[in-house]
């Protein structure tokens, strides 16, 4: 169980730093350019990880992971972008809360992985946490905004899935670079062909660009993948809950929203929903009991040890690194 709570902590990374992207995008970035915005979010992110990762994709690879930039990165972050610019903090990180049942029904109809009834309740009282979150004074719903915050939902649970369906592949940080690289050499394409020159930017949104990329998006990516092949996609969703929490902290310490008591007993189901519904050595074992995907290039067919998702260079005894064949989703990739 320790074991698991350090996956569920790694992977809870990801969502804190895009609850904070919200505000970031919101309050320092250009509002016109929602291409470029979403190409300067995601090219830098994608260059710095190939320089760590300096794997290349082999096979089938390189049309998945075009398939995933495409998804998780050219159109998920423009999306985003928009819901930001259009949403105060609150609303537009609050729609995510979904991800939970979109994953757990998603993950029970492509990969098999039927959810506890332990985390169908979670998601319920996660949800009823947003709800009561989402009734405080200061909310604003706008149509363009929420149709993109769900529109941004649907498309990465889509390529959140496939991430899980064709594991394993290479290395998660190779996979996370190339699918950023891809997907942002289509969107610089597109902005440079409707938006025209990139947007002027002063010290505070280089600054707000930096963090956007390199820990929005390299960081919060590399510890959002990693947690898909450690841990079902219930639990994954169930995390991602910490999004919507990050971004009405923010509104009210940054943004100056007010924080009634409703919104308070919301964070705490939603806390208590991400707790409640976290793996099980159960699930873990099971996971690992799956053993017929195929072996990475240069795997040891069978090979279970523990993977290091530092670096792309294979150890003696395991896979390419960040790779996991014992500990992945339940026969993903079938």
């Amino acid at each position: 169980m320790e074991g698991n709570l350090r996956w569920i902590a790694l992977t809870a990374v990801a969502p804190v730093a895009w609850g904070a992207n919200y505000y970031v995008t919101r309050e320092f970035l250009p509002a016109g350019q929602p291409l470029w915005g979403a190409a300067l979010r995601a090219l830098p992110a994608g260059c710095l990880l190939l320089a760590i990762a300096r794997e290349r994709p082999r096979g089938a690879w390189w049309g998945r992971s075009a398939v995933l930039g495409l998804l998780n990165t050219s159109a998920f972050f423009v999306l985003v972008y928009v819901a930001s610019q259009t949403l105060p903090t609150s609303t537009a990180s609050m729609v995510m809360a979904l991800s939970p049942l979109v994953l757990m029904l998603g993950a029970w109809a492509l990969l098999a992985e039927r959810p506890r009834g332990a985390q169908l309740v979670a998601a319920v009282v996660g949800l009823g946490g947003v709800a009561l979150m989402l009734g405080g004074p200061g909310a604003e719903v706008r149509p363009v905004g929420v149709l993109a915050s769900v529109a941004a939902l649907l498309v990465s649970a889509a390529g959140f899935l496939l991430s899980k369906r064709w594991d394993p592949g290479p290395s998660v940080l190779s996979v996370t670079a190339w699918q950023l690289t891809f997907g942002g050499l289509l969107l610089v394409a597109f902005a440079a062909a409707t938006e025209g020159a990139p947007p002027s930017t002063g010290p505070a949104a280089l600054a707000a660009y930096a963090y956007t990329s390199v820990i929005a998006t390299a960081l919060a990516f590399v510890a959002w993948f990693t947690g898909l092949r450690r841990l079902p996609a219930a639990t994954v969703g169930l995390v991602g809950l910490l999004n919507p929490v990050t971004g009405v902290l923010l509104g009210v310490t940054m943004a100056g929203d007010a924080l009634t008591a409703p919104q308070t007993a919301g964070m705490a189901l939603v806390l208590a929903a991400v707790l409640g519904g976290r793996t099980t050595g159960r699930d873990v074992r099971r996971a690992a009991g799956s053993s017929d995907a195929p072996p990475v290039d240069g795997a040891v067919p069978g090979d279970r040890s523990p993977q290091s998702t530092a670096t792309g260079t294979p150890t003696a005894t395991a896979t390419a690194a960040g790779t996991v064949t014992a500990t992945g989703p339940t026969g993903a990739g079938r």
